[in-house]
C-alpha cells in the first residue's frame, strides 16, 4: 500500500510542482474538455501542494473537487493554499486518504492520477480501479501520468532542477537503478549551496513500477487514449482511460 513517499523532501516540492504544472497543464486541460462535473465531484488523487487543483477549478468552474493527498506536509500546503483562496475554499474538500481506501461518494465525474500510480503494488491498484468503475458514469475518462518509461532501466544522476531563493540556491539531482523487472529505484538528492558550497543535502529513495498506458488499461478495463506530453523536455506521459 502507498505510504507517505514525500515527507523528506516536501520542503522544496514547490520547486517541483511549479516546474510540473508547466509541463503538465496542456494535456491535463484536453483531458478536463469532456468532463461533465454535474456527475459528481472530480477527484484528484495525489493532490500534492495543490498546483494542478487550482488549473482543475480554473477550468471546470461549475465542479467541486475532493482533493486527496496522504503526505502531512504536502497536505498543509494544499490546505493553505485553498484556504486562501475564496472560491477554492468553496469548492475544495482536502482528505487524507491513501489512494486505494478512499472514501469517495456514489457519483464522481472524473479522476485525475498524477504522480501516483507507480508507487501503487498491482491488488491496490486493481482495488483502486474497482473503486472508480464502480463510481465513473459511462464514457467518463480518467486522466493518468506515466513516469520513468514504460520498462525499468538504469538512469545517471541527473539535474532536474536549479532554483534560487534569496541567498541560496536549490539543485534538485536524480538517478535510477533497476530493482526489478517492471520496477525502478529512484534516489533523489536535494543540494542546499550558498555560493559554491554545499551547505545542505537532503536525500530519499524510492520505489516506481513502470507502467505503460496499455497496460493501465489492461488492468483497470477502461479503454485507453494517448494524449502525449507537452513537448517541454522531460515532460511525463498523459493518456486517458475511459469508463
Amino acid at each position: 500500500m502507498a505510504t507517505d513517499f514525500y515527507s523528506t523532501s516536501a520542503e522544496f516540492y514547490e520547486m517541483v510542482a511549479q516546474r510540473h504544472v508547466r509541463t503538465s497543464s496542456g494535456p491535463l486541460v484536453t483531458a478536463l474538455r469532456s468532463v461533465d462535473p454535474s456527475h459528481g465531484p472530480v477527484v484528484e488523487i495525489g493532490a500534492g501542494t495543490g498546483r494542478l487543483t487550482e488549473l482543475i477549478a480554473n477550468r471546470l468552474r461549475a465542479a467541486t473537487i475532493l482533493a486527496v493527498e496522504p503526505s502531512t506536509p504536502m497536505r498543509a500546503i494544499l490546505t493553505s493554499r485553498v484556504l486562501n483562496d475564496p472560491d477554492l475554499r468553496r469548492r475544495v474538500t482536502v482528505v487524507a486518504d491513501q489512494a486505494p481506501d478512499l472514501r469517495l461518494p456514489d457519483r464522481i465525474s472524473t479522476a485525475v492520477i498524477f504522480g501516483v500510480l507507480g508507487h501503487l503494488d498491482a491488488t491496490d491498484r486493481g482495488r483502486l480501479w474497482e473503486l472508480l468503475r464502480s463510481r465513473l458514469p459511462v464514457g467518463a475518462p480518467v486522466a493518468v501520468e506515466l513516469m520513468g518509461g514504460h520498462e525499468a532501466r538504469p538512469l545517471p544522476p541527473i539535474r532536474m532542477l536549479r532554483e534560487t531563493i534569496g541567498t541560496q540556491t536549490y539543485e534538485w539531482w536524480t538517478s535510477a537503478e533497476v530493482a526489478a523487472p517492471k520496477l525502478m529505484r529512484w534516489r533523489t538528492t536535494w543540494k542546499v549551496l550558498s555560493g559554491s558550497e554545499v551547505v545542505r543535502t537532503v536525500e530519499d529513495t524510492y520505489d516506481w513500477a513502470t507502467l505503460s498506458l496499455e497496460e493501465l488499461a489492461d488492468e483497470s478495463g477502461m479503454t485507453a487514449r494517448p494524449l502525449g506530453g507537452s513537448g517541454v523536455p522531460g515532460s511525463p506521459e498523459i493518456g486517458l482511460l475511459i469508463r
